[in-house]
């Protein structure tokens, strides 16, 4: 077995990888060649520091991935994200990952952001107890519970009703700055989250290969944004599932528009617009303790949870 960072030309070998996990251990979690390479050229990964992969021959048979986050304020939070494969586990790959997220995150963070506290974070499915006593063993801690929502988008959608001076407008270039606002701005009070610079927005949201702009939309209250839903569709996932499904990667609204129908609003002309572009379902992530009560919004409009996940973390002291 060999050690060693990721590369750019593992994109293949690295799909290929994830593949083999998903077909296992079902997590929905499937990525094509191009999806990889998005993320291993992202310019928040180191990928001589940030990265680690075992080897054997051509194949990479487990890997970790730890990028910094675009912007921390009190506490920077790296997300490791990583698997082993099925043939190759309970042999301490995963074990070595964890351990070295561990010993290299302090770098890292610091690099990017000195002086701040730093916390490293792991997201465990449900159905995985093994990898559960693998990162309680290395000393994290449940912190947070999520869930994936999806429904289908035949029979009976959601009714529109917009609030008193409030229209819906398809993502077009000049709204995107505003909606990148109101993302920040309605996720501050979000565990986890963290601000989008104008850089990882684009990188991340609306300059991904699967950012969809014709089923992303913004609601406006005197031509302001006020409300955004952001759609990414991921090809190589819906092709597993053998129907076309959007993702929900966004719902946002700001403070002083919640609990006025916004969010209903654009989910319900979201539901409508996928339905007319051809999709067959609907999906999408969310905080099971979100404190805006969205998971109850999202079972209003026919969301049903379908998996959940459990983030472990732990705190990390500077050197």
């Amino acid at each position: 077995m060999e050690w060693g960072p990721l590369t750019g030309k593992d994109a293949e070998a690295l799909a290929e990888l994830w593949a083999a996990i998903e077909a296992e251990d079902r997590t929905g979690e499937v990525y094509s060649v191009d999806d990889v390479a998005e993320h291993i050229s992202s310019h928040l990964v180191d990928l001589d520091q940030g990265t680690l992969a075992a080897r054997d021959g051509d194949r990479i048979v487990a890997f970790g991935y730890l990028p910094v986050r675009q912007t921390a304020d009190d506490l920077h939070m790296m997300r490791l994200s990583g698997g082993v494969h099925p043939a190759y586990r309970r042999r301490g790959l995963g074990r070595r990952i964890v351990d070295w997220s561990v010993q290299a995150a302090p770098g890292l963070s610091e690099q990017a952001f000195p002086g701040v506290p730093l916390e490293v974070h792991i997201d465990v499915h449900d159905g995985r107890p093994d990898v559960a006593a693998l990162v309680e063993g290395a000393g994290f801690t449940a912190v947070r519970s999520f869930a994936r929502m999806e429904r289908s988008l035949s029979g009976d959608l959601p009714a529109v009703r917009p609030p008193d001076g409030l229209s819906i407008a398809a993502w077009l270039p000049e709204l995107d700055e505003g909606a990148r606002h109101v993302r920040n701005e309605s996720f501050r009070d979000h565990w986890g989250s963290v601000r989008h610079t104008p850089e990882s927005w684009r990188a991340l949201i609306s300059g991904s290969r699967n950012f969809r702009p014709e089923s992303s939309f913004v609601a406006l209250a005197g031509g302001r944004p006020v409300g955004v839903l952001i759609t990414h569709f991921f090809e190589a996932a819906s092709a597993r599932r053998g129907e076309r499904q959007a993702w929900i990667q966004i719902i946002g609204t700001l403070r002083e528009w919640r609990g006025k129908g916004v969010a209903s609003t654009l989910i319900g002309h979201a539901l409508a617009a996928f339905g007319r572009q051809g999709y067959d379902s609907a999906g999408l992530g969310v905080d099971a303790h979100n404190p805006t009560g969205a998971v109850s919004v999202y079972s209003r409009a026919g969301f049903e949870i379908t998996r959940r996940t459990t983030t472990y973390a732990l705190p990390i002291k500077p050197a």
